[in-house]
């Protein structure tokens, strides 16, 4: 592998497989002894707990439930 004018390198396609680094996956390098240590970076934020919570509690208005307010979206 090279270094390119910009400093990114390309990791071999089968080795990207074969670790699951697959695109917008992010990785932290670290300085060791022996070198650079490349690892994807650990626990990801899964999509829901990104948008939980995102209306608060008093978006759907005082006493209307979840339920009502599908119903009501879903024009029932």
């Amino acid at each position: 592998m090279r270094i390119s004018e910009r400093g990114q390198i390309t990791i071999p396609k089968a080795l990207r497989d074969r670790l699951g680094m697959h695109h917008n996956i992010e990785v932290e390098i670290t300085l060791t002894e022996q070198g650079l240590l490349i690892r994807k970076r650990g626990s990801a934020t899964h999509p829901v707990d990104q948008v939980y919570g995102i209306l608060g509690r008093d978006a759907l208005g005082e006493g209307v439930s979840v339920d009502d307010y599908i119903e009501e979206i879903r024009g029932r």
